[in-house]
């Protein structure tokens, strides 16, 4: 997993997060650039990040409940490459009954340039059952609480 630092971006319930990852020698292809795979691992530590310091992870722990990704839509957008330091902004875009979209962008800092962005939709699993869960009642509304400011 890439070496990262977490930020809350914002302090209020309706937060965007960032996450800052530094690109290595390892991260790299053929064509000196992230490799595309790389920008997946990248959006996970930042959702990690998301997750462990809003208090989300210990909350869906103690609930038995996991996130399970169902649908990622990703753009590359302009290459990143060796030693650049990687922005990774994590929100909540939309919450149904059935799923939850966190929307995600990885910009290189300095450059002004957006390297990727990605649509991730999750549901929640009941890890007793291995099914996913409807979004409603109390889990409805600690997921809803994330939802970001236009």
């Amino acid at each position: 997993m890439p070496q990262s630092r977490h930020l809350i971006y914002t302090q209020r319930p309706n937060m965007t997060h960032k996450t800052v990852i530094k690109v290595r020698g390892y991260h790299l292809d053929i064509y000196q650039h992230v490799n595309n795979a790389r920008y997946l691992e990248f959006l996970e530590e930042a959702r990690w990040g998301y997750l462990e310091d809003s208090g989300d992870i210990d909350w869906f722990a103690q609930h038995g409940l996991a996130w399970v990704i169902v649908n990622i839509n990703i753009n590359y957008r302009v290459a990143a490459t060796m030693g650049d330091t990687l922005d990774v902004f994590t929100r909540f875009s939309k919450v149904g009954g059935k799923s939850a979209v966190v929307t995600q962008e990885v910009r290189i800092a300095g450059k002004d340039a957006i390297a990727a962005d990605a649509q991730v939709t999750f549901v929640c699993l009941d890890q007793k059952t291995g099914k996913a869960v409807a979004i409603e009642g109390e889990l409805k509304a600690r997921l809803e609480q994330h939802i970001a400011d236009s």
